[in-house]
């Protein structure tokens, strides 16, 4: 069996041997056992059910939140001649019914849904029709309340089990901690448990992090130093503006991603990065998923990120050749205060959330009981001035409610135009037959897209007008009036920011945001906050070791190439002595001040000159103070 996934490998993506873990999962998955595989950033996660899916009969059903992800995935499954389709909010219910149909009726090998479609008529109605053999959960943390982007429509994802028995599940993260991993399994009903983990250790990657009050002059440093391509992290979209500004003044070619750019701005901006025609990326964590850059040599953050998820996930984006890569974390005297408030204001206050839900509602003009798939052109802004809310509250408040399946936000959706024949080929023929003068038209459209009568396909305007020597003008209004005519279907390409209502407007009191549920998730993300403060104040302990430790992985060596352990290096002490004697003397000298002929009492059997170097480091990285002859633990750290 084996050698069967190596060739559909082969065929299809031109690799003769897979990346670890990649066959003992897919192999796993070939036997019918359900499976939670934990692969790092850039590990491959998506190879690991496309495989199997293309070798066994029927539908791979494939659940993913990241809208843009399942778009790119479907495009390269069709690139390959792979039958794909994706349904997700935002979609027409003409789009979302061929999908369905291709699913029943036609050849389609992958359906790739977001996660508050389970709940739709359409999929549920349909779903026990379809022959599902493999349901794949992409980003399967988000099923738990205990992961960092909890979203509850995947606690719907247990129910296709029961519409679609047969199916082998395939659940797929790169960042679960061991509680998270067990509650995935637990929610998602596996038959058995089974977890085939990839170490997150990366021996190449060395972790740093830098306390810095002037951070604008480390980042034009850190480029000069470290040759190759680098992402800078932000928080918010004015820094990426005003940072790439600064790097290209010093000479380092930038550029700037985030959410607020039109697809055609984002893509353009990330080939100019991808080609190496920019060497810097500067960015909102709006960019690097599904991006794939072998030789990323640096990641720097800007600001901290609220949990070491997030953070381990971006800086993993470093070094996926193998060679040496740098992630550096820059932390200020401000950092720790704005990240407890940043984590504070993302939960706002239930009677604050229905407020906004029910303006909401009156600005889109919705009547109660109505309003469900319906897509809207909203402008956050306008929204807040108008309604008397802060923006940052208002974002945050549709966070919450996107989250929990009641609406979907579509920052800019720039989508392409897209095109299918509603009518008959027999019918197409008597309208150029009675309409001559628009025969060319739709015979040129005929020619330039393929598969018209099956599916929507994206179309150019433009490069339709061009063909035709006619304005695009003249061929939107042509495609509009077939469109009308019920010929065809035309959908033109969306420039404005857009807002879905997933489900039909309820009344705001019925928002049940219950308080328990609301307030665990608050504890749990100011518990995953505490982590990352830990991880970036600690003095003494190998970064790589931290990361490891909070993802299960409590067995790793010292990493030797980050900034404790390089420090650590040159004093020539052994990691045993090292661990041992601050070990002993930290919990005492927490409790009372010692001098250091006390602490060498304490510790017989070791030399001084051992006891005078771990105490001399310790110093050295602020983990103690001295004071009046005596030694101290300085309580500004952990």
């Amino acid at each position: 069996m084996a050698q069967i996934p190596r060739q559909i490998l082969q065929k299809y993506w031109g690799f003769s041997s897979f990346w670890p873990m990649q066959e003992e999962i897919i192999l796993s998955v070939l036997t019918g056992r359900d499976t939670l595989a934990l692969l790092p950033t850039g590990g491959g996660k998506s190879v690991c059910y496309q495989v199997p899916g293309i070798m066994m009969p029927g539908l791979t059903l494939v659940i993913s939140p990241l809208i843009a992800l399942m778009a790119d995935q479907v495009n390269a499954l069709k690139k390959k001649g792979i039958f794909a389709a994706a349904i997700f909010s935002g979609m027409t219910a003409t789009e979302m019914s061929v999908a369905i149909d291709n699913a029943l009726f036609g050849n389609l090998k992958f359906l790739y849904l977001s996660p508050e479609r389970l709940e739709t008529d359409l999929i549920r109605v349909n779903l026990p029709r379809m022959k599902v053999n493999i349901l794949a959960v992409d980003e399967a943390h988000c099923i738990s309340q205990w992961g960092y982007d909890f979203r509850p429509p995947y606690l719907k994802i247990a129910e296709v089990r029961r519409l679609a028995p047969s199916a082998t599940i395939l659940a797929l993260t790169a960042t679960a901690t061991l509680d998270v991993a067990e509650d995935i399994q637990n929610k998602l009903l596996f038959r058995k448990k089974h977890v085939i983990k990839s170490s997150f250790i990366r021996k190449n990657l060395s972790y740093s992090v830098l306390y810095e009050e002037d951070k604008l002059k480390r980042i034009k440093a850190i480029p000069g130093k470290i040759k190759g391509s680098g992402i800078i992290y932000v928080r918010s979209r004015k820094k990426t503006r005003e940072i790439a500004g600064i790097l290209n003044k010093s000479g380092i070619s930038s550029e700037l991603y985030h959410a607020g750019l039109s697809t055609a701005d984002r893509m353009k901006k990330q080939a100019s990065w991808m080609s190496g025609a920019k060497r810097v990326m500067i960015a909102t964590n709006a960019f690097g998923m599904g991006i794939d850059k072998p030789d990323v040599r640096f990641v720097i953050h800007y600001d901290p990120p609220d949990c070491l998820e997030s953070y381990f996930q971006e800086a993993g984006r470093a070094g996926r050749d193998g060679k040496k890569s740098w992630a550096v974390l820059l932390f200020g005297p401000e950092d720790q205060e704005n990240l407890t408030r940043q984590v504070q204001d993302a939960f706002p206050e239930l009677k604050t959330i229905r407020q906004i839900y029910d303006a909401l509602g009156n600005y889109l003009q919705i009547a109660a009981g109505s309003g469900r798939d319906a897509i809207f052109t909203f402008h956050l802004v306008d929204f807040a001035r108008q309604y008397g809310f802060q923006p940052l509250i208002v974002f945050n408040t549709l966070k919450i409610l996107e989250r929990d399946g009641y609406i979907m936000l579509h920052d800019y959706t720039e989508s392409e135009s897209k095109i299918m024949i509603r009518a008959s080929r027999e019918d197409i023929y008597k309208y150029q037959v009675e309409a001559p003068a628009h025969e060319p038209f739709i015979k040129t459209l005929l020619r330039s897209y393929p598969g018209l009568f099956s599916d929507f396909q994206k179309i150019s305007e433009s490069d339709l007008a061009r063909r035709l020597g006619m304005s695009v003008a003249d061929v939107r209004n042509i495609l509009l009036r077939l469109s009308g005519m019920e010929l065809l279907e035309y959908i033109p390409k969306r420039t404005d920011p857009s807002l879905v209502f997933i489900t039909e407007r309820i009344d705001a009191r019925d928002i049940s945001l219950t308080p328990g549920n609301y307030r665990l998730r608050k504890e749990s993300a100011l518990e995953r906050l505490r982590s990352m403060i830990l991880y970036a104040t600690s003095q003494v302990n190998c970064r790589s070791q931290m990361l490891l430790s909070y993802f299960g992985e409590t067995d790793s060596k010292r990493c030797g190439i980050c900034d404790i352990c390089l420090k650590r290096n040159r004093i020539e002490l052994s990691d045993l002595d090292f661990e041992y004697i601050s070990g002993q003397i930290l919990p005492r000298l927490a409790r009372s001040p010692m001098t250091l002929e006390q602490i060498t009492e304490i510790l017989p059997g070791i030399h001084e000159d051992k006891i005078i170097k771990a105490v001399q480091w310790l110093m050295d990285n602020d983990r103690l103070k001295y004071r009046d002859k005596k030694l101290f633990v300085n309580q500004l750290f952990p």
